[in-house]
């Protein structure tokens, strides 16, 4: 969707159309569902998250600034709702049902699934044991594929602090996957 059809969507919704509410929910709602799945690893939470955001964003049309990216605005506040859930209840992946949700399908075709299920079991195991800021800026990177300037308004920090948490989250991810791999290795070679 273009920035220009966004805007008229917007304003329709804003002026109570509920089909227009409909499509901006339809358009954004995968995304970031997949969004908050990754960060909280918790489907029921992750769905609370959505619907709260949802809940707020379309309650508060009128303060929306047009001359930024809604995806941007509605991601910035799913933020703020998944971080004061997680302030009262610490969350723990549960990667077979992240596995589900990929958002990329050119990459669930190259492979089989139980070869996808065992990727994103490790992946999943990996990224829990990152920081909070290292997995988000990852998730929001690499499967949403955002900028980094993108990344550093919405975490209102400074890109050269994204680009660290990201290298940082980066190395890290690897000496994991290739720890989980090594002890992988080990467990086949004792097997019969």
């Amino acid at each position: 969707m273009t920035r220009q059809q966004e805007r008229t969507l917007l304003a329709r919704a804003a002026r109570g159309d509920r089909d227009a509410a409909a499509e901006c929910i339809r358009a954004h709602q995968g995304p970031l569902y997949a969004y908050i799945l990754r960060m909280c690893g918790k489907p029921e939470l992750a769905e609370d998250v959505v619907q709260e955001a949802f809940v707020r964003v379309l309650s508060n049309l009128d303060r929306f600034d047009p001359r930024y990216r809604f995806s941007t605005w509605l991601f910035t506040i799913a933020r703020r709702v998944y971080l004061n859930t997680q302030q009262r209840k610490r969350a723990t992946p549960n990667s077979d049902l992240i596995g589900r949700i990929e958002s990329k399908p050119d990459l669930v075709r190259e492979s089989n699934y139980a070869d996808r299920a065992y990727t994103n079991t490790r992946l999943e195991r990996a990224l829990a044991q990152l920081s909070d800021i290292q997995r988000e800026v990852i998730v929001l990177f690499h499967q949403l594929d955002w900028p980094i300037a993108l990344i550093a308004r919405h975490l209102d920090m400074p890109e050269g602090t994204v680009k660290s948490h990201l290298h940082r989250g980066r190395n890290r991810l690897r000496v994991l996957l290739a720890d989980m791999n090594q002890q992988a290795s080990k467990t086949k070679e004792r097997q019969p």
